[in-house]
């Protein structure tokens, strides 16, 4: 949302939110006051900028007719915590630590990064058991389908802009021939890894789900409802996966390179990026995917993640093209 800028003055309060103007006469000039509009403002608005002009206060570098000016800024979550500031590259103010990763708590590369990264996931197009309404897990019996090509080719031409020193994919058919599409014409081999392949889910692969949820449904309403403690002789697939997570993170920051294209599955997605974000198995379905649905991460030189987007589908319905 846009800003508020809140001027203090001997009679009367201006304040500007959302391009619109309101006066509020006759209140207080104190910095208890600012506060208190300012409190009132954060529930519409995102930050306030609140500037006290007295003039009964000329500094040396004024004149007499001109105002004092204190700013203070206040977070939309409480006007009384401090908030920190700091200059971007063209000069201008950027609120919070996040903008360089400072303070930033987790490291996935657990190395220095030679340069920042830019990662681009991407989910495979539609293939043939979901269409089927089928539990895939990491069979290699599924194929994409030709709506599954024509999504694979939408996710070139929105990412033809792009330069990507890298592209990483499962090795797993479906997700395999969605990043040859993607891929093609350019440059660089692909580069397929064991650690981007989808959960293994044992009996319940190739099961249509109307089907696995009878004949198994202790187990399939435990994989539906509590995924990360959904076993199968003591093996969590789940728990498994956020371990081959971090193996593929790892890899992945690791290799030389500033902009990282990775294609995969719906299951390891949710995985690669819960641990982006310090998220445990148990928010396995907090995380949602569409196929071809492409989101990004950017890394600092600590490995540290930032969250840029999430399941972007517009290239699906329209000829958007997307940049970094």
């Amino acid at each position: 949302m846009a800003n508020c800028d809140i001027k203090i003055q001997d009679v009367e309060i201006s304040i500007r939110a959302l391009g619109r103007t309101q006066i509020v006469k006759k209140h207080q000039r104190s910095k208890i006051a600012a506060k208190m509009i300012c409190g009132m403002l954060s529930t519409t608005t995102s930050l306030c900028s609140i500037s006290i002009f007295d003039p009964q206060r000329p500094t040396r570098s004024m004149s007499h007719s001109r105002a004092f000016v204190r700013k203070i800024r206040c977070s939309s979550l409480s006007p009384d915590m401090p908030i920190t500031t700091e200059k971007s590259e063209n000069g201008s103010l950027v609120t919070g630590a996040a903008y360089d990763f400072e303070r930033s708590t987790t490291s996935l590369s657990q190395k220095l990064l030679s340069t920042p990264k830019n990662v681009m996931l991407v989910r495979h197009g539609l293939s043939s058991w979901n269409d089927e309404g089928r539990v895939q897990g990491s069979s290699n019996l599924s194929v994409l389908t030709e709506t599954g090509v024509r999504q694979a080719e939408k996710c070139r031409e929105a990412l033809a802009n792009i330069y990507f020193d890298q592209c990483f994919s499962s090795p797993i058919s479906r997700a395999k021939s969605t990043a040859e599409v993607i891929w093609q014409g350019r440059e660089e081999p692909l580069v397929f890894l064991d650690s981007l392949k989808e959960a293994h889910l044992f009996f319940l692969e190739g099961m249509r789900n109307v089907d696995a949820r009878q004949k198994y449904p202790k187990e399939f309403t435990k994989w539906r409802e509590d995924p990360a403690n959904f076993d199968v002789n003591g093996f969590y697939p789940i728990r498994k996966l956020w371990v081959t997570a971090r193996e593929a993170w790892r890899e992945i920051l690791l290799t030389p390179g500033k902009n990282v294209l990775v294609v995969t599955h719906k299951s390891i997605l949710r995985a690669l990026i819960c641990t982006a974000l310090g998220l445990s198995p148990e928010r396995f379905r907090a995380i949602d995917v569409n196929n071809g649905g492409i989101s990004m991460f950017s890394f600092n030189k600590k490995g540290e993640a930032m969250l840029q987007s999430l399941n972007m589908t517009a290239h699906m319905y329209s000829d958007h093209v997307y940049q970094i």
